[in-house]
């Protein structure tokens, strides 16, 4: 069995007996980890033909010899270097080339797939998703396509978005690669595009031939995307009987809450009907296959607006699954509100959120309380959801218990893990619980299944990690347990399940001797939001994050505060200098607020 690990690292392990025969160190540059938005994981390998493909967070494509873990070939495949770009991705083996994407959106950069030869690793071609400024030569013939949907004036320095950082998939008898891609950057089209446009190819399905990088066909999801509504959820391939006709169709259920049937071949819509709450639009057309826009259309330039679902979407990376028996979709989805209220004068930096959102402010009810007309409005479900693709709706769903991991399809049964640290096992056909282990870890990849020696396993990937708005809510078990990775595979009879050790939160220390200034406690505060508080949690409050707990930091790193935010001193531990965003006198600033939030907490706590 091979797995993948944070920042790319590669293991290779006996699927009988869970011996590890080997493993393979990335040796990622560690200032990577403050450009991955949204932690740094890696979505899984590709295995050919005695070959392991990986892709590593600080961007080069690795072929390794499947039996020993050794370096056959290694690629550079950023563009640019001084972009905030890292790869997440499993690399997708298409014929005779194996493709890997990118991921940074959030921070500011330009998307691109790039196929390498499968046994030299020769590139043989590169797909931009976005166009990039004009006064440049088009790279290739669909992007002086794709610049006819965007402004020429648009702002080019913010690279545009549409990453590829979710699952791709091959059709060999087609012989296509379908490439979900990402978001825009920034959100907002008025600071992006200002004249508008539908801004091709964000939040797209692409069908790409892998023998020469040609695209075949295209639909756009979300046109002008200005939500994150990334089409980079997992696209399943399948042949499904509709209106009496034997179709074969591509399926996805992205984040902006419709879930789309395409013919695979040519990309015809065949249908798209919501399977969550969604209120920026009331369908979509078939005829045109555009979202139709309701009257609040989630336009939020000129005031916020509350918009279903959020950011995270009504699905999100972990995947869905087909079962061709039950004839149904089994879909990890959830529902959340959430206020959209963009900067004013947003002006793009390197190394920065170029999202131009105040997340401040995505759960400030007061701000669209015109806006509210029922409870509901404000309110978080999730659901294990069973959705039937040819009748396009929900066969039944399964609300509460956190079911937000990736699924399984058996014939008979529906695996899914979730946050609170519970495998859950599921009838197929009528969604009765059959069994749950409770693991006392997080899981959110989709749990695996095989069979050795006629003993069948299931295994999976568990821990917690991710971006917090999509992550850490308050009933993750990784508050009451250590979050160690760890893969964990179950059989018929098996023993219980080990249980990780309880995790211990230390008190919270007497604050430094500081005198502190009111303007610059409220300059920290601002400056904290902005480039801290996505790992260390709001106020610091590292206890409901997976990274340190900033109000609980000794006198010690106090004294080497400034040593560590722009000198480095711990990026061999994944905390990179920002030393290239920050000054001395902003990082005194953000010391004191941290000092004023300890002192509160610290008193709060005698």
């Amino acid at each position: 069995m091979y797995t993948s690990g944070a920042w790319g690292f590669v293991y290779a392990l006996d699927a009988k007996t869970g011996k590890e025969i080997w493993r393979y160190d990335p040796n990622v540059d560690a200032s990577y980890g403050r450009r991955a938005c949204c932690d740094v994981v890696n979505r899984g390998v590709a295995v050919w033909k005695g070959k392991v493909y990986v892709g590593t967070l600080d961007g080069y494509m690795v072929c390794l010899n499947a039996a020993d873990g050794k370096e056959l070939w290694r690629k550079d495949s950023f563009t640019d270097r001084t972009k905030a770009y890292t790869i997440t991705s499993a690399p997708q083996v298409a014929g005779n080339i194996v493709m890997i994407g990118n991921s940074g959106g959030e921070y500011g950069v330009r998307g691109y797939i790039t196929a390498y030869d499968l046994n030299s690793g020769e590139q043989k071609w590169r797909f931009f998703i976005v166009p990039g400024d004009p006064k440049f030569p088009y790279e290739h013939e669909e992007m002086k396509m794709a610049a006819k949907t965007w402004d020429p004036n648009s702002d080019w320095n913010t690279g545009g978005g549409g990453t590829v950082w979710g699952a791709a998939a091959y059709d060999p008898e087609l012989n296509l690669l379908y490439v979900g891609t990402g978001n825009s950057t920034p959100y907002p089209i008025w600071y992006r595009s200002p004249s508008g446009g539908d801004n091709l190819f964000l939040s797209s399905i692409l069908a790409i031939n892998p023998d020469n990088g040609k695209l075949k066909w295209h639909y756009q999801t979300t046109p002008g995307e200005l939500w994150d509504y990334t089409a980079t959820m997992n696209n399943i391939l399948a042949d499904l009987e509709i209106d009496g006709k034997k179709r074969k169709v591509i399926m996805q259920a992205p984040k902006n809450g419709f879930y789309y049937v395409l013919e695979r071949e040519t990309g015809e819509l065949i249908s798209a009907e919501k399977y969550t709450r969604v209120n920026w639009a009331s369908h979509v057309d078939l005829k045109t296959g555009r979202p139709v826009l309701t009257e609040n259309g989630g336009w939020y330039k000129d005031e916020p607006k509350l918009v279903i679902p959020y950011l995270g979407g009504g699905h999100n990376w972990p995947p869905m699954s087909y079962n061709p028996v039950t004839g149904l979709v089994y879909i990890p989805e959830r529902t959340i509100p959430q206020v959209y209220k963009s900067y004013d004068n947003y002006k793009w930096k390197p190394d920065e959120d170029n999202t131009a959102l105040d997340y401040a402010n995505s759960s400030n009810w007061s701000l669209v309380k015109d806006q509210i007309k029922s409870p509901q409005d404000t309110m978080m479900t999730e659901s294990l959801l069973a959705w039937d693709p040819v009748k396009q709706k929900a066969a039944r769903k399964i609300e509460g218990g956190a079911p937000d991991g990736g699924t399984l399809s058996t014939p008979e049964l529906v695996f899914q893990g979730t946050r609170t640290g519970y495998l859950r096992v599921h009838d197929a056909k009528t969604g009765k619980l059959l069994k749950e282990i409770f693991t006392g870890t997080g899981i959110m990849a989709s749990p695996n299944t095989y069979k050795i020696d006629g003993v069948q396993y299931v295994a999976v990937m568990a821990a917690f990690g991710g971006a917090p708005t999509c992550c850490y809510y308050g009933d993750a078990v990784f508050h009451e347990y250590e979050n160690k990775g760890r893969l964990l595979v179950f059989k018929l009879g098996g023993s219980a399940t080990p249980l990780p050790a309880k995790r211990n939160i230390p008190p919270i220390p007497a604050p430094p001797t500081m005198e502190l200034d009111t303007a610059k406690v409220a300059r920290g505060k601002q400056l904290y939001y902005q480039y801290c508080e996505t790992c260390h949690g709001v106020g610091g409050d590292g206890t409901n994050t997976l990274h340190p707990d900033l109000l609980r930091l000794p006198e010690a790193k106090h004294k080497l505060f400034k040593e560590i935010v722009l000198g480095g001193l711990l990026a061999k531990y994944g905390m990179a200098s920002f030393g290239n965003s920050l000054k001395e006198k902003d990082v005194e600033a953000v010391q004191e607020y941290l000092v004023s939030q300890q002192k509160k907490a610290y008193l709060q706590s005698r």
